[in-house]
């Protein structure tokens, strides 16, 4: 049984009880039917990379996990599909996923086309972004202090990528193009001069695809810097369950769970990728939603 039908049978069961029992009799009986079945959650893990994949499947799982006792027992159905360009946009309406991952503000999703759970996974890791360059590049990119010299050069990104937005907004030379998977084809090829991605993910990026190919390697130099929040977005048509992934959210959070997983995945980060030590250029993001647009550069954080 799915999460669609569990709220259904849920939503029967309740409206029965309402004409038979009292208030105190009601949350017994209640929480009987919500612990006699269990949920499925079909989580959508893809269009990201691996070490992504495995840090946001870890902070569903502690959050359902503490959410047992109010919500009942759970599954988790993981997809991993690929969807290109704005076949992310139908994650909901027509491929039929409870809920991803995403950055706050993305701009495939209208009003109403999810329910967004507001606490942060990965403290803006995110959005701290290191160029992937060409080896032969190397001392241009450790040459580069002033950040009209890193606009004259060509920031590779994929289409429908948000990013492309940001950095075109900021000033900065894009080329928009191709997807994910030949990124780095294209990067070789000399047709742009870096792609950059999240200091929580540019090291499996690098391992799993940028290596494949001769010549590449990660800038030590340079460190961008944007708001790009990563948040649950839930199907809209499952109320419960955004209830529950806010609930678990605040758990996990009070409890410390979520910081203890975070340096359990990225404790070492700043000195790993030397973030203190690189030129800093701070970005605006002309998308980000308001509540989220406070968020400055904070390594004393991470």
């Amino acid at each position: 049984m799915n999460f669609k039908s569990n709220l259904t049978l849920f939503m029967l069961s309740f409206a029965f009880l309402g004409s038979s029992c009292t208030s105190g009799e009601q949350e017994t009986r209640v929480s009987e039917i919500r612990n006699q079945d269990t949920t499925v959650v079909d989580f959508w893990n893809g269009n990201r990379s691996m070490a992504r994949q495995v840090y946001e499947r870890q902070v569903l799982e502690a959050v359902l996990k503490s959410t047992e006792s109010e919500f009942g027992p759970w599954k988790l159905d993981e997809n991993v599909d690929e969807y290109p360009g704005e076949e992310e946009g139908l994650v909901f309406s027509e491929k039929g996923h409870d809920l991803f991952v995403t950055i706050a503000g993305n701009q495939k999703f209208g009003e109403g086309d999810m329910v967004v759970v507001p606490d942060l996974l990965t403290k803006n890791l995110l959005g701290y972004r290191i160029p992937i360059i060409r080896e032969e590049d190397k001392t241009l990119f450790e040459g580069i202090a002033e950040k009209q010299e890193l606009q004259e050069l060509k920031h590779g990104i994929p289409l429908t990528w948000s990013d492309a937005i940001i950095f075109r907004e900021n000033g900065y030379s894009v080329v928009e193009e191709g997807d994910f998977d030949d990124i780095f084809n294209r990067l070789e090829a000399g047709l742009f001069d870096y792609s950059a991605y999240g200091a929580n993910e540019v090291l499996g990026v690098y391992e799993n695809r940028a290596s494949h190919r001769d010549g590449l390697t990660i800038d030590r130099n340079i460190l961008l810097f944007y708001q790009f929040p990563l948040v649950f977005y839930v199907n809209p048509d499952l109320p419960e369950l955004a209830a529950r992934i806010e609930a678990g959210m605040q758990h996990i959070i009070e409890s410390g769970e979520l910081d203890a997983i975070f340096d359990e995945h990225y404790g070492d980060i700043v000195e790993q990728l030397n973030l203190d030590k690189r030129v800093l250029f701070v970005l605006d993001n002309p998308l980000i939603p308001e509540e989220y647009a406070g968020l400055k550069p904070d390594l004393d954080n991470l």
